[in-house]
């Protein structure tokens, strides 16, 4: 267990992931002081915020979150900063502590399962994957085609590591917040893929009966 500072958003960050952020709340913009200030890599933990709102507290926040590893840090005044950070890891929220002034949680890291290990899907991992990712552009050209999403489908290559590239997955998708999330707090990479699946039929589904 750990005690980490925590940052609440109505986005969701998936490991390997980039998170942008102005930050100019005055309790956030002491979170990054006390990260940069700490000894080792600055991170701290982001969680979807499912009821209420970005600034000013008083929100309900999610149990299942992601490292974010502070790569750069910008004064760009007295009272605000850009820093861009990366997921790292998923890590598991035991219990949320009393903000003092931000956000604070008791954490574990929340590893994936092995998708090798005792009652896995016979089928391998990168077969799923290749078959998930030819799903995901499949839909994304649909959302293309109704102007949702401006993308170039020759850049939704994906890792060459199956687990990563199920994150790779979940961030390509033309899905909302929830069911990211619901992504993320898969136990391991087959799930993750179940539930991608299922999500996708849904999205296919509204997309298609809109183009028709």
């Amino acid at each position: 267990m750990a005690v980490m500072a925590m940052f609440p958003l109505g986005s969701v960050l998936l490991p390997g992931g980039v998170l942008p952020l102005h930050v100019f709340e005055p309790r956030y913009r002491q979170m990054v002081i006390d990260c940069l200030q700490s000894d080792g890599t600055p991170e701290f933990g982001q969680t979807l915020i499912t009821h209420g709102h970005e600034a000013g507290g008083g929100d309900e926040r999610s149990m299942v979150g992601t490292v974010a590893q502070m790569v750069q840090v910008q004064a760009l005044d007295a009272e605000r900063y850009a820093l861009v950070a990366v997921g790292v890891r998923r890590i598991k929220v035991n219990a949320w502590l009393p903000d003092d002034p931000y956000p604070v949680a008791d954490v574990d890291d929340f590893p994936d399962l092995d998708p090798d290990g005792p009652g896995s899907d016979s089928e391998s991992l990168e077969v799923r994957v290749s078959a998930s990712h030819d799903r995901v552009r499949s839909v994304l050209a649909l959302a293309s085609e109704l102007g949702d999403v401006q993308v170039d489908l020759d850049d939704t290559k994906v890792a060459d590591d199956p687990l990563v590239a199920t994150y790779h997955l979940a961030s390509l998708a033309p899905i909302g917040p929830a069911d990211r999330y619901r992504l993320l707090a898969a136990e391991g990479p087959l799930r993750r893929l179940d539930v991608l699946d299922d999500v996708l039929d849904d999205v296919e589904a509204m997309l298609k009966f809109r183009l028709s």
